[in-house]
């Protein structure tokens, strides 16, 4: 859907029609009674889920910071990957407040600054989340390719990747926005940001992720099936890939399915993305403060280990 203003004499008209309707989902309308009340069960799904990745992510940083044999490159990144899915689950409860704090439709017609500014974020938030994703990528990709490499210099190079990436692009979208499409375009970007599509700088990094996925398959594959792979580095290969597999749905593999299909409102597609986007995405952070922290060998016999200290 668009919507339009008009350039009269007296300046420019209001926008029309409201984005709600423009984007096929009129609030009036009592027909559309269940679609408004599937999308206040995403809407408590999704709240749930960020809540339970907020709690549980916020753990597993406490741990991996509190111990010092922890300490290493490899949990480095895990806790830089947490705090980007920690800003992430911020974001979107900010988001929420800020775009949902009336029951105006209308309601960033009049307080554009405070939502330009809450889409500016959360666009932010989105894109370190995946680029760190990107992140971990890289660094299984650069075990498994580089024998011996400096984890030091290539640490400072993720960091500047994972954080300083998202920052180049977000800025440039946003300035874009604001010179050649300003209110008109932000508003309808606002609501489809508020039904959870979220917009385009983002899909780079699915398309990085999904690309480095398939690679880093096809490398873990070759290494187990050669006779090096029989060697005592079974087993780590045998881990790497275990952990690879575990890490499909946070590749955004389903993201690329999504991209070829239309962003129509009035088709059943928008649902089902919608589900996997909100309500299985919001739980993202909690799997991966699982399989990173909680179920990480390593972390269980350090804690085990102080906890017995603590005991004598």
């Amino acid at each position: 859907g668009f919507v339009y203003r008009n350039c009269t004499s007296e300046g420019w008209s209001d926008p029309y029609p409201r984005p709600d309707i423009a984007c096929g989902y009129n609030v009036n309308d009592t027909t559309n009674e269940a679609r408004r009340s599937y999308f206040m069960t995403l809407k408590t799904m999704y709240t749930i889920g960020y809540c339970t990745s907020l709690v549980t992510l916020t753990i597993a940083l406490v741990v991996l910071v509190s111990f010092r044999k922890l300490r290493c490159t490899r949990n480095y990144i895990h806790m830089h990957l947490f705090t980007s899915f920690i800003l992430r689950a911020s974001s979107n409860f900010i988001k929420d407040a800020v775009l949902f704090s009336s029951e105006d439709t209308n309601y960033c017609g009049t307080y554009t600054a405070g939502c330009k500014l809450t889409m500016v974020f959360f666009q932010y938030c989105i894109m370190s989340n995946y680029s760190w994703l990107l992140v971990e990528g890289l660094y299984l990709h650069t075990l498994l390719v580089i024998s011996f490499f400096s984890e030091r210099k290539f640490f400072w190079q993720f960091i500047a990747l994972g954080w300083g990436a998202p920052t180049v692009f977000v800025a440039a979208w946003a300035t874009a926005r604001q010179l050649h499409e300003n209110l008109r375009k932000w508003l309808l970007g606002i609501w489809f940001c508020c039904l959870g599509f979220f917009s385009r700088p983002s899909f780079c990094f699915f398309q990085i992720n999904f690309i480095l996925f398939v690679n880093i398959l096809r490398i873990l594959m070759r290494k187990l099936s050669s006779p090096e792979g029989q060697s005592s580095d079974f087993n780590q290969y045998k881990r790497l890939a275990k952990s690879t597999l575990l890490l499909i749905p946070l590749f955004g593999v389903h993201y690329i399915i999504f991209a070829f299909f239309p962003e129509d409102a009035s088709s059943g597609t928008m649902e089902i993305q919608l589900f996997f986007e909100l309500a299985l995405g919001s739980f993202q952070g909690f799997v991966v403060a699982v399989l990173y922290c909680f179920l990480n060998g390593e972390v269980q016999l350090e804690v085990q280990r102080k906890w017995r200290q603590w005991h004598l």
